[in-house]
């Protein structure tokens, strides 16, 4: 059986994870317990959809509790550091020059991903592309159509 890969996190991205996980187990297992009460009140449990909902929504919230507690216990919090940081890490915000376009990117692990916010993943192609960088560095990346030029501008922790 193999390990289990570590999850690296930013302190704030554990600390999402966790309050979540806590927003769960306490707030939300209340209110699908009400749902449930609710609905086994009305008796007949073989044709009653809020019983059959709040069965489902207790599966979706056990299951979410289960996954994250799986990533909290392979969590490796990735350090943030004080100062400027001398190359491209996870959790280093990255200033890049695309084609004259200024562009900031956050390296982060995959579940805190979110390409809308500037979260790239580092097992991303750009993530991958850019980890190890110091300012000054171009980095090519290449896809079907053409290859995309940047250039490493800045790096601050996150």
């Amino acid at each position: 059986m193999s390990e289990k890969k570590p999850v690296f996190l930013t302190a704030e991205g554990k600390k999402k994870l966790q309050d979540e996980l806590n927003h769960l187990k306490t707030v939300k297992i209340e209110q699908i317990a009400e749902e449930m009460g609710r609905a086994i009140s009305e008796g007949d449990l073989r044709e009653n959809a809020g019983y059959d909902e709040a069965r489902r929504a207790m599966w979706h919230n056990n299951s979410r509790i289960s996954e994250l507690e799986d990533i909290l216990a392979r969590a490796v919090e990735v350090a943030s550091g004080n100062g400027v940081p001398t190359a491209v890490t996870l959790g280093v915000k990255v200033a890049l020059d695309a084609a004259g376009k200024r562009m900031d990117i956050t390296i982060v692990g995959s579940h805190e991903a979110d390409m809308f916010k500037g979260r790239i993943s580092d097992e991303s192609p750009m993530g991958r592309a850019l980890l190890g960088r110091k300012v000054g560095d171009v980095v090519e990346l290449k896809n079907t159509k053409a290859t995309q030029v940047y250039k490493v501008l800045n790096l601050e922790y996150a």
